[in-house]
């Protein structure tokens, strides 16, 4: 059998933990986290290519323009329903290659695609659509990673794949300004659009937004495809692992990822737009990454908290917490011809996506825990070898979980754009959007409350 296919995998002891797996075990990560930040560089292009459109000489309307924002989200997480379940089929080292390898595809359609305006807007909307390769990922490279940890790891472990991961949200929005505003390939990339800025003519190469990851894409599969590993034991049928959907704490889950995962991803697919419209004085290409950066960065806090003092009741005070600044953001926009304040605006929006970050760390910090504590329920008294069984099974069940949670929390990501454009369209004003939120929210922590947190909650995790 090839070296790349781990026949022995047993996290859980403590022996071969430290002699062998957590050397393994680290270095799947470390090549897992460049492949997932790339994956979320490409769903999140157009958050902030959109802004540039009409530099470019494109001419769309604003709600046009929200739906290219909202469109990779949509496909990235019906996709996700698929990756979830593929990584037992395939094996984590070769899915990890090949998909990853796939963000080609719309890196270079995007970056042929940007170098002519007269391209069409259905052209632009197919393209928004393939850029779900990279949100897929994100379902397939956790379930992934979660194999190889062991429980007392897996929040820190999951919670440094993800969080850094999602740092590609933050890269994308901080180095796109910089590169189309240079002839970064020579004439190999193509001609320049210009555009009017003041009395001067400015340069733009907004195909360099696509162009700019390729070899970076390359780069990384082929580290996945050489470096990575697959666990023999991890192996599952699509069969084997619907058996989630039957587990009620798989849909709770679900409900309570929207609202973290799902925030962190929606804010940052229309954070941009949403401050164009309200301030239009400001450049959003300017402070649109600070927002994705800090909950990325969170993410890891909020697993390593929560290995410490539990996920549950982290997650019930994060979600107290984004609850207060929605309502901070409310009060920061502009009302009834009032000029809002955009330093409380950023101030609100980064303290949010801080707190969406934890709440992605805590939420996958409870899943592993919880099936786990069912099987073991489920086998206690059984016999050793029922026990062992409970193990592979709570393995295979908590990594479907924690790749179609994150499916299902990805519909965020195009619905709170498209309530934002929805909202402004037919109000003119964002706050019914966000008042659905704040409503959301409430129903959050009742269900991460009663379900978990309380004292004598049926699944304490």
């Amino acid at each position: 059998m090839s070296t790349s296919v781990l026949t022995r995998w047993e996290p859980e002891n403590a022996a071969f933990w430290q002699n062998t797996g957590e050397r393994i075990a680290y270095r799947n990560l470390w090549i897992s986290i460049p492949a997932l930040m790339l994956a979320f560089v490409v769903w999140m292009l157009w958050s902030v290519v959109a802004v540039n459109l009409d530099r470019a000489g494109f001419q769309f309307t604003k709600n046009q323009l929200f739906w290219l924002t909202a469109l990779p989200a949509l496909s990235g997480a019906t996709l996700r329903i698929f990756y979830s379940f593929l990584v037992p089929v395939f094996g984590g080292r070769r899915f990890t290659a090949i998909s990853t390898a796939l963000l080609l595809i719309p890196a270079l359609g995007m970056g042929f695609a940007l170098r002519d305006p007269s391209t069409s807007y259905p052209t632009l909307l197919a393209l928004a659509l393939l850029c779900g390769f990279g949100g897929a990922n994100f379902s397939s490279s956790m379930a992934n990673i979660s194999f190889f940890f062991p429980k007392a790891k897996k929040g820190l472990a999951t919670g440094l794949n993800a969080g850094i991961g999602n740092l590609g949200v933050s890269v994308v929005q901080f180095v796109t300004p910089l590169v189309v505003s240079v002839a970064v390939f020579g004439t190999l990339g193509g001609d320049p659009q210009q555009y009017q800025a003041g009395d001067a003519m400015k340069n733009l190469w907004l195909q360099n937004a696509g162009f700019i990851w390729v070899p970076f894409i390359v780069v990384s599969s082929l580290a996945a495809w050489f470096g990575m590993h697959d666990i023999a034991d991890a192996k599952a049928s699509f069969a084997d692992q619907a058996i989630i959907f039957k587990r009620k704490h798989n849909w709770l889950m679900c409900w309570l990822y929207v609202g973290t995962f799902g925030s962190f991803i929606g804010f940052s697919a229309g954070l941009a737009l949403l401050t164009k419209s309200q301030f239009p004085g400001v450049n959003p290409t300017a402070y649109a990454f600070l927002g994705p950066l800090v909950g990325a960065l969170t993410r890891p806090v909020g697993g390593w908290i929560s290995d410490k003092l539990g996920g549950a009741r982290v997650t019930l005070w994060t979600f107290v917490g984004m609850i207060a600044a929605v309502f901070a953001v409310l009060a920061a926009l502009p009302h009834d011809g009032v000029a809002g304040s955009f330093p409380a605006f950023l101030a609100a929006f980064v303290a949010l996506f801080a707190l969406t970050g934890v709440g992605n760390g805590s939420t996958f910090r409870m899943i592993p825990v919880i099936f786990l504590t069912e099987r073991q329920r489920a086998a206690r008294g059984k016999g050793d070898a029922a026990q062992k069984q409970a193990l592979q099974d709570a393995g295979k069940e908590s990594a479907a979980v924690l790749g179609f949670s994150g499916a299902i929390g990805a519909y965020g990501g195009f619905f709170i754009p498209k309530s934002f454009g929805t909202s402004l369209e037919l109000t003119g004003s964002a706050d019914a959007a966000l008042y659905c939120f704040i409503a959301f929210y409430v129903s959050c922590v009742l269900v991460t409350w009663w379900c978990y947190a309380r004292r004598n909650a049926a699944m304490p995790c």
